[in-house]
């Protein structure tokens, strides 16, 4: 289980620096060596978890739909709203959802990386949407799946032109302002009203999770699993 857990750190530390590569120099200009570089590790490490660059810039793709950035929410609408908006929040500051971002529509783009993170949003929020309906907090006129691929590609747009002329310092008013647009056409009046979707809500909802997981760790950064196995822990002297 060590060795195991071990394996896991050092194959997400090589992803965050792979990603930190790619979004600075684009899949062209990366290379092994710079990954090597950044992650602190041997090259055979780095091939040990991914034979190619090619492999790499798919984990790069692939890790961040395996990260827990949005709590489940009863109103469907809302945790829409919410994955939007932490993604708003993050992408500035998380290299792999940068990265992920680049190699899917930058100009070097990788054609066999099969349309890059843009199919995994859509079927993400098609899930969700589907489940609204479910609720009944869907108009009638509502097609999830033609709704999901609306909005990622309006949200996809958002992001390059607030990149484009921001550096992304605006990302979070201007997808707040995509969904304030959006969702009078897709929520039913009820469930409108008590949507929040303001600016910050990609702050907040990623400031709840951290504090969730901070109270299920005890507050010392374990599990209550790992505490147990450590048994208790002893004062050392001053």
């Amino acid at each position: 289980m060590v060795r195991q857990e071990r394996a896991l750190r050092t194959r997400r530390l090589i992803l965050e620096a792979a990603a930190s590569v790619f979004d600075e120099f684009g899949y062209e200009g990366a290379t092994i060596g710079e990954v090597v570089s950044r992650a602190g590790v041997t090259r055979g490490a780095v091939y040990f978890h991914f034979a190619s660059k090619r492999d790499l810039a798919q984990g790069v793709v692939e890790e961040q739909f395996v990260q827990d950035g949005v709590p489940e929410r009863s109103c469907k609408l809302q945790e829409f709203v919410d994955t939007g908006m932490v993604v708003a929040h993050l992408m500035p500051r998380d290299p792999l959802l940068s990265a992920g971002a680049r190699l899917t529509l930058g100009q070097d783009v990788l054609d066999d990386l099969g349309g890059g993170v843009i199919p995994g949003w859509i079927s993400r929020m098609e899930a969700l949407l589907v489940a609204a309906g479910e609720r009944g907090e869907l108009l009638p006129h509502v097609v999830p799946a033609d709704t999901a691929w609306l909005m990622t590609a309006a949200w996809t747009g958002v992001q390059i032109q607030s990149q484009k002329l921001a550096g992304r310092a605006d990302l979070e008013l201007r997808v707040s302002g995509l969904f304030q647009h959006l969702m009078p056409s897709v929520a039913v009046p009820g469930v409108l009203g008590s949507l929040r979707m303001g600016p910050d809500r990609g702050a907040q909802v990623v400031a709840e999770v951290a504090a969730a997981r901070q109270a299920e760790e005890g507050g010392d950064g374990r599990s209550a699993e790992s505490r147990a196995e450590a048994g208790p822990v002893a004062l050392q002297p001053v």
